[in-house]
C-alpha cells in the first residue's frame, strides 16, 4: 500500500465518521421524540427504556448517516487536497487521479457493503424490536398509562386525565370518549368526572376495570340531545390496552423473507400493500451502492469547486444528496412495479454517469 493510500483512505475515513456521528446525533434524537413522545409525556419513561430504544433505533438511522456523511467527507478532503495544491503534488510524482481515487473506491465498497447489511439483517429486526419495545413497556407497568398529569391517548376512542393518585386509587378521574366516523356503530360520544375510581388491573384480558365513587356521566345521542346521569358509585368501567400492541408490523420492520410471504400471500388482494412490499426490498439494495454511487460524482464535483474558489459545488453536493434520498422516497408514488424499480436506481445511475463524465474532465486539467 503506497503512503498516498494511507493518507487519503485516513482522512476520508476521519471525516466520514465524524460526519455519520453529527448526523446520527440529529436523526437518533428526532426519532427518539417522535416515536417514544406518548412514553416520555404520558408515562415519564425511564433511562432504561430510553437507552434501548436508542440501541434500536441507532441501525436504522445509518442506513442514511453512512452515505451521507461519506459524501461530505469526500467533498471536505478532496476539496481542501485540491485548493493546498496537495493533489498537484502528487500527480506530478505519477500518480493519475483514478490511482489517488484507488482506496476511495475501497472504502466505499466496504461501507456499501456495511449498508448492505444494515438495510437487509440489522434494521428491520431492530425496527421490529423497537414497535414492540413499547407495548412490553406497557406490559410490565399498565398502571403507567394511568399516571396524573398528563392527558392519556393509549385507548381506543379514549382520552383520560387524572388530577391526582392514592396507591390504587385515582382522584379526580376525567374521560372523554369519542366515535370515529369511519364507525357510526361505534360507542357513543361521552364525557365521565369521578371524584375517586377504584382500579384493577386485568392482565389476562388486557383491560382496567374501574369503580366510579361520585360519577357524573354525558352521554351525546344521534339525534344531537345530551343525557346526564349522577351516580354515587358506578360498577364497572372498562379501558383496554390492549390496543398498543402494533396490529401489523409495518414493511421497514419485516425481514426480507417476510416481504417476499406477504407479497406470495394469495389473501393479499391490494395491489398497492404488494407493490409497497416490493418497493421495500428494492429500496433495501439501491441504498445500499449509494457510497459507491456519491464515490464517483464527490471526488471530481470537490476538486472543481475548489479550483474555482467558491462554495456552490459543495452546496449542490448537499442538494444532490438530499435529492438522491428524496427521489427514492418518491418512488412509492407510481403504480408500476417496473416504474418503482427504475425510481430506485435511478439516483445511482445518475451519479455514476455524472462523475464519471466530471472524472473524465478533472483527469486532464
Amino acid at each position: 500500500m503506497r503512503i498516498s493510500d494511507r493518507y487519503i483512505g485516513k482522512q476520508v475515513l476521519f471525516g466520514t465518521f465524524f460526519a455519520i456521528a453529527v448526523l446520527s446525533l440529529v436523526l437518533v434524537l428526532g426519532n427518539l421524540f417522535r416515536e417514544i413522545r406518548p412514553l416520555l409525556v404520558e408515562q415519564r419513561a425511564p433511562l432504561g427504556l430510553i437507552g434501548r430504544f436508542l440501541l434500536n433505533v441507532l441501525p436504522f438511522s445509518l442506513i442514511f448517516t453512512i452515505p451521507w456523511g461519506f459524501l461530505s467527507a469526500l467533498l471536505l478532503v478532496f476539496g481542501r487536497m485540491s485548493s493546498e495544491q496537495e493533489l498537484t503534488g502528487f500527480r506530478v510524482a505519477g500518480l493519475s487521479l483514478t490511482r489517488l481515487a484507488a482506496p476511495v473506491f475501497l472504502i466505499a465498497a466496504v461501507f456499501s457493503a456495511v449498508c448492505l447489511w444494515l438495510n437487509v439483517r440489522v434494521a428491520p429486526n431492530a425496527r421490529a424490536t423497537m414497535n414492540d419495545l413499547l407495548y412490553q413497556e406497557f406490559l410490565r407497568d399498565p398502571r403507567a398509562l394511568l399516571d396524573p398529569g398528563a392527558v392519556q391517548s393509549r385507548f381506543s376512542n379514549q382520552k383520560v386525565f387524572i388530577e391526582g393518585r392514592e396507591g390504587d386509587e385515582l382522584v379526580g378521574f376525567h374521560l372523554y370518549q369519542t366515535r370515529k366516523s369511519s364507525d357510526p356503530n361505534g360507542p357513543q360520544p361521552a364525557y365521565i368526572h369521578s371524584g375517586r375510581v377504584g382500579l384493577h388491573v386485568d392482565q389476562v384480558k388486557k383491560e382496567f376495570r374501574l369503580t366510579l365513587d361520585d360519577a357524573f356521566i354525558e352521554s351525546h345521542k344521534n339525534d344531537g340531545s345530551v343525557d346526564h346521569a349522577f351516580a354515587g358509585e358506578a360498577k364497572y368501567w372498562y379501558l383496554g390496552f390492549s390496543d398498543s400492541k402494533p396490529k401489523r408490523l409495518k414493511p421497514s420492520a419485516m425481514s426480507n423473507d417476510q416481504l417476499r410471504q406477504a407479497v406470495a400471500d394469495p389473501l393479499l388482494s391490494k395491489k398497492s400493500k404488494r407493490r409497497e412490499y416490493r418497493s421495500e426490498i428494492t429500496k433495501r439494495y439501491s441504498f445500499s451502492f449509494a457510497c459507491l454511487a456519491f464515490a464517483f460524482i464527490a471526488i471530481p464535483l470537490g476538486i472543481t469547486t475548489r479550483r474555482r474558489d467558491n462554495s456552490s459545488g459543495l452546496v449542490l453536493s448537499l442538494l444532490i444528496g438530499a435529492g438522491y434520498f428524496l427521489a427514492t422516497s418518491l418512488a412509492d408514488q407510481f403504480r408500476s412495479d417496473t416504474m418503482v424499480t427504475v425510481a430506485l436506481w435511478l439516483p445511482n445511475v445518475i451519479c455514476v454517469v455524472v462523475g464519471v463524465i466530471l472524472f473524465r474532465r478533472a483527469r486532464f486539467r
